[in-house]
């Protein structure tokens, strides 16, 4: 079937965040090509999307051209769909899959917003005792170089768990790897962190 035009186009987000209950009925109802479920799920996605794409490049335009292939995937293979997972994990694996492979295509290097502290906090690097708001700075443009020092594939998992929320288990089925697999980027990334944060001139 062929990709709505509301999609190509772009809409308004007049949707609210949806639930998923919600998510598991619209899906069926795209699958069943209703448009107007469509909608409402490309509306509920798009700002989530969106953020979660830039993470990727820092180019809007690309963000938007993996954003509409993303959601043309959903429409063409909401059939698919089986259940074993969340649809939310479910179009963010979509999502994921279409950035790397812009990325890889356009050669462009991956960045990451804001870092998180709960990274610094679970790699021991934060004095428990309060910090002047200088030294928090600081320390989170020192945690920002040496999560751009990772590789992609540990970065990944990083931003996914520590500032997405996401479980390991979800973050498998969200890149297609298996769950061992992520806690192993896991165990590699937190010790790399460790050590290009407490010793950054040393690391490797």
């Amino acid at each position: 079937m062929d990709y709505p035009t509301i999609a190509r186009t772009g809409v308004r987000n007049r949707g609210r965040r949806t639930t998923s209950a919600d998510d598991i009925t619209l899906i069926g109802r795209v699958a069943d090509a209703d448009l107007s479920a469509f909608e409402q799920l490309h509306c509920a996605y798009l700002p989530r999307l969106r953020n979660f794409l830039a993470r990727f490049t820092p180019q809007p335009a690309l963000v938007e051209e993996i954003l509409n292939d993303t959601m043309m995937i959903v429409w063409r293979k909401a059939r698919t769909f089986n259940s074993k997972s969340k649809v939310s994990t479910w179009i963010f694996g979509i999502a994921y899959r279409q950035a790397l492979k812009a990325r890889s295509h356009a050669n462009v290097e991956a960045t990451l917003l804001e870092a998180t502290l709960r990274a610094a906090i679970d790699a021991n690097v934060l004095a428990p005792e309060p910090e002047a708001e200088l030294r928090q700075r600081q320390l989170r443009e020192q945690l920002e170089q040496a999560l751009h020092a990772l590789p992609l594939k540990h970065r990944t998992v990083i931003r996914l768990i520590y500032y997405d929320g996401y479980a390991c288990r979800e973050v498998a089925d969200l890149i297609a790897c298996p769950l061992n697999t992520v806690k192993t980027r896991m165990l590699h990334a937190r010790r790399k962190l460790r050590a290009l944060l407490l010793s950054p001139d040393k690391a490797a």
